[in-house]
């Protein structure tokens, strides 16, 4: 009697289909061409994939078909060859551009204030699909986003930035609900106070006392690795809470883009044990208080008016708003994993 399971497993090894093999499989125009036909005409017959892939020999394509075949692209029950959901990923990459255009735009003088000076030096450029935004008055980077090609494709100055915005609101929002905007995988959070191992305030992070100052949150997919970590306040602004908190003061939340969502936003620790974040925005003599948890969850929520704020010994520390934090909001820097600073 011979055991096979040696040979199997041998088998087994031999047959995975590793990334090298997948980036080997997709090597010449011609089997890059059999995606793109089929990505725009759908299911096609073998004779009508061959002319579009402009091999000479029915032969010489048949081979460049079978190295797309299984992965990439399978045959159907009737002949005909679809994308597999790899083959159709690829497509839509080749199209967009992401393996093989590097786009440089800017500058683009931006209509906002610098949420860390409050002047009008705000500026984006973009290279190598990087946005990046900064102040040219007080030198400092305010945000670094990646976007698609595609995305700087068809849009001129004055739509750019309304497109980034609004790119960007999607993915803090599907970060927030635990789902990557790119594989789909699992998303970690953490929220904690900005600015490495020290508070805004100068305190250090173990301190038991709490302390005013900006506050971020990082998310983290643990399936492909992407990341993103933002001001928390950016976090919020799609609450129902907070988009019926300025609607009733007649303003869209909307209408803030992502580099300046207003002034009147604070960002204040109010609790280590257990951990919580108190994010308030103001606006005329209403306060909306949003209570958020380490794992960026919004506990609890709450409106006042300033004169019922009753923080007691916390009074001291309030700004003439009534609400805790310095005096430009949470100013804190956005930057996307691959973005680079």
């Amino acid at each position: 009697m011979t055991d096979h399971r040696e040979d199997d497993e041998d088998a087994a090894e031999t047959d995975v289909f590793t990334p090298s093999d997948a980036f080997q499989s997709l090597g010449g125009e011609a089997r890059t061409a059999v995606l793109r036909a089929l990505a725009a005409d759908g299911p096609q017959q073998f004779s009508e994939l061959h002319d579009a892939s402009g091999v000479d020999t029915s032969a010489g394509f048949a081979y460049h078909l079978r190295q797309l075949d299984g992965h990439f692209v399978r045959q159907r029950a009737d002949d005909r060859y679809e994308l597999t959901w790899a083959g159709r990923e690829v497509a839509r990459g080749i199209r967009a551009g992401v393996y093989t255009d590097s786009v440089a735009v800017g500058p683009v003088e931006l209509d906002e204030r610098c949420p860390f000076c409050q002047e009008t030096g705000l500026v984006a450029h973009a290279a190598d699909n990087v946005t990046e935004v900064a102040c040219e008055d007080c030198e400092t980077p305010v945000l670094g986003l990646s976007l698609p090609p595609s995305g700087y494709a068809k849009r001129d100055d004055g739509s750019l930035p309304a497109a980034l915005d609004s790119f960007y609101r999607h993915r803090i929002r599907s970060y927030g609900d635990g789902v990557c905007p790119d594989c789909g995988g699992a998303v970690t959070v953490a929220v904690e106070p900005a600015s490495g191992g020290e508070l805004a305030d100068g305190g250090e992070r173990d301190r038991d006392e709490t302390a005013h100052g900006p506050v971020q949150a990082t998310f983290d997919c643990e399936g492909c690795g992407r990341g993103l970590r933002c001001p928390l306040s950016l976090t919020v602004l799609d609450h129902p809470a907070v988009v019926s908190f300025y609607r009733d003061h007649g303003e869209d939340v909307r209408d803030r883009p992502v580099w300046n969502v207003g002034p009147e936003w604070r960002e204040h620790v109010v609790s280590r044990e257990p951990w919580c974040v108190l994010v308030s925005t103001r606006l005329d003599n209403d306060v909306l208080d949003l209570y958020v948890s380490v794992d960026g969850n919004i506990v609890e929520h709450r409106r006042r008016t300033v004169s019922d704020a009753g923080l007691g010994a916390n009074r001291a520390n309030l700004d003439p708003t009534g609400s805790a934090g310095g005096e430009n909001g949470p100013a804190d820097e956005m930057r996307e994993d691959d973005a680079t600073a």
